[in-house]
C-alpha cells in the first residue's frame, strides 16, 4: 500500500525487504529491491546511499523478539542495540532513526501514504456490540491506554471486565489467541495508540489478520482507536467479522 501510494505521487522507490518478515512478492513493481537481514543496518545504509535515497519510510512489522537473535546482527546493529538504554520498540526504532539521520537519510511520516486506511469513529460492522461487549470495551480502553504509555504493548484482551491477556513482544494477533486459550470464547480485543504516538515509530495497526485471530479465538469484538490506528484490508475484514458475528468498533477518547 505504501509503495503504491508513493509511486502515485512520483517517488522513485528503492525497497529493502527484511528477510523472513516482509512479504515474498514485495519486490514486484519497485524500481530497485534488495533483501537484507533484520540486523544488517550497515548493508541497509549502503543500499540506500548507492541508490541516492534521502528519505525513507518504515512499513510493515518486525517481530520484536528478534532482538534476542543477535547472531543475525552486524556490528552497527549490535552497537545501536547496546546504546539503547531500554529495549522496547520505541527506544530501538529511535536509535535506528537517529543513526540513519546521521548518514543523511531522513525517516519520514508514513501516514500520507496510508491515509485511506484510517477510520472515523463508529461501528464498522452490521454486527452491533452487545451491552456486555460495550462494557468490556470501556473497561479495556482504560487499561490499554495505561500500558501503551509504558511501551509494553497496545492491546488488551478482556472478558467480563477482567483483563485476560496483555500484549507483549508476541504482538496483537498472538495476544488475542492467548486470550482465547486462557478464557475461552467471547473475548474482546481493545487496541489503542500511545499517549504520544510518533507515526514514524512503530505505528500500531489492525487488519484482516487481527479479525482472523479473533475468529480463531471465538472472540466477540475488536475495538481500536479511530483516526490513530490504520485498518488494513478493511473490506475483507468487515465481511469476515459479520460472517462470524464479530463487532468492529472504532472509538475515540
Amino acid at each position: 500500500m505504501v509503495l503504491g501510494e508513493a509511486k502515485k505521487v512520483g517517488y522513485s522507490c528503492a525497497v529493502a525487504g527484511i528477510r523472513g518478515e516482509a512479504q515474498p512478492d514485495l519486490k514486484k513493481g519497485v524500481d530497485v529491491f534488495k533483501w537484507i537481514e533484520v540486523g544488517a543496518v550497515s548493508e541497509l545504509v549502503s543500499f540506500f546511499k548507492d541508490n541516492g535515497v534521502k528519505e525513507a519510510v518504515f512499513a510493515g512489522k518486525v517481530d520484536h523478539r528478534l532482538i534476542f537473535k543477535k547472531e543475525r546482527f552486524d556490528k552497527t546493529s549490535l552497537l545501536l542495540l547496546a546504546q539503547s538504554r531500554e529495549k522496547g520498540p520505541l527506544a530501538i526504532i529511535k536509535s535506528i532513526i537517529d543513526f540513519l539521520a546521521g548518514e543523511g537519510i531522513e525517516v519520514i511520516d508514513p501516514t500520507p501514504f496510508i491515509a485511506s486506511a484510517f477510520c472515523q469513529e463508529g461501528i464498522l460492522t452490521k454486527t452491533l456490540p452487545s451491552p456486555e461487549v460495550e462494557e468490556d470495551i470501556a473497561f479495556g480502553w482504560k487499561v490499554a491506554k495505561s500500558i501503551a504509555g509504558l511501551d509494553i504493548g497496545q492491546t488488551v484482551v478482556v472478558k467480563d471486565k477482567a483483563i485476560v491477556a496483555v500484549e507483549g513482544m508476541e504482538g496483537t494477533d498472538e495476544a488475542i489467541k492467548r486470550g482465547g486459550d486462557l478464557a475461552g470464547s467471547e473475548i474482546v480485543a481493545v487496541k489503542v495508540s500511545r499517549p504520544f504516538q510518533e507515526a514514524r515509530m512503530d505505528l500500531p495497526a489492525v487488519g484482516l489478520k487481527t479479525i482472523k485471530s479473533l475468529v480463531e479465538a471465538r472472540g466477540r469484538a475488536l475495538c481500536f482507536e479511530a483516526e490513530k490506528i490504520p485498518f488494513f484490508e478493511k473490506e475483507r475484514a468487515v465481511l469476515l467479522a459479520d460472517a462470524k458475528g464479530i463487532s468492529i468498533v472504532a472509538r475515540k477518547l
